[in-house]
């Protein structure tokens, strides 16, 4: 009698062992979480706290004007304001179609302080923007002090982007 040769049963377990164990080890490698990143040599710096709204002015201006007429004491009134503001000035041209365009007197008393703040042309839409500029204006307050004209009303236009970047028209850099 021919004796049969013995199937390798061991053998044929052994290649779906190292199957099973690969797959396992495929998914166990999958689930784990990436290597954190190399150190940097410095960190970068935190950003700078979010400035919302104008920078209030200090006790008192750190300059007079010398300006003879309100006209004059317009270009002095806009730079204090723009010093105030320079993270919020719109930059270059504005576009042609503005958000909002508002023209304000500014009364400002002997000191440089605001005591009131008249609408000659309100932009009504824009309730919000209404607001901003005069709690920007009240917040620049004290503004150079007008010594030639012991007071002074002041008329400025204020062009607004719909980003909330402004200019003024005596500062203006124009529109496209």
């Amino acid at each position: 009698m021919k004796q049969e040769e013995p199937t390798n049963p061991p053998r044929r377990r052994h290649w779906l062992l190292i199957m099973f164990s690969a797959a396992a080890a495929a998914v166990i490698s999958a689930c784990k979480s990436p290597p954190p990143p190399p150190p940097a040599a410095t960190a970068p710096p935190p950003p700078p706290p979010a400035v919302i709204g104008p920078i209030p002015a200090a006790e008192g201006s750190a300059r007079s004007s010398g300006a003879a007429t309100p006209r004059a004491y317009r270009a002095d009134g806009a730079s204090h304001i723009y010093g105030l503001n320079n993270d919020r000035i719109y930059k270059g041209k504005m576009p042609p179609l503005l958000y909002a365009v508002g023209v304000l007197d500014v009364h400002i008393d002997r000191v440089g302080r605001v005591t009131s703040l008249d609408w000659t042309r309100a932009p009504r839409h824009a309730p919000e923007v209404i607001a901003e500029i005069e709690r920007t204006v009240k917040a620049a307050s004290p503004f150079p002090a007008p010594a030639k004209l012991g007071g002074v009303v002041y008329t400025d236009t204020w062009l607004w982007h719909v980003s909330g970047k402004f200019q003024l028209d005596t500062l203006t850099e124009g529109q496209n």
